[in-house]
């Protein structure tokens, strides 16, 4: 029961940000809106860490499975991707290193500011 009530708070933020997608005219992914609504209502506590934690790492752990209809959706559309292959090759891992870099950088200064 209690992953139950887990995975409703975080569906129930989920559609909060849909709704805000649909409310507020920016181009910003609904997955954005419910992911900063979360965070800003864990970190004014009015959701706990604990209501929510042990569905959140569930979530995380299967997260690998959820790439795979996207990958193979990636091969059904190889035609098109075709004249786009050398960018491709040149885009992905430059923002890969840049985004693991800058993850870094925010671990780092996350650590170095945490609270005793």
């Amino acid at each position: 029961m209690k992953y139950i009530r887990q995975f409703g708070i975080i569906l129930s933020v989920t559609c909060a940000g849909e709704l805000l997608k649909y409310l507020i005219p920016l181009p910003i992914p609904a997955s954005i809106y419910g992911l900063v609504l979360l965070f800003g209502l864990l970190l004014f506590k009015v959701i706990r860490l604990d209501q929510v934690k042990d569905a959140g790492e569930f979530l995380i752990e299967i997260m690998p499975l959820m790439f795979i209809p996207p990958a193979a959706g990636l091969l059904v559309s190889w035609e098109q991707m075709r004249g786009m292959l050398v960018p491709l090759c040149v885009i992905i891992p430059v923002t890969t290193c840049l985004v693991m870099f800058a993850t870094g950088k925010v671990t780092d200064f996350m650590l170095k500011h945490k609270e005793p």
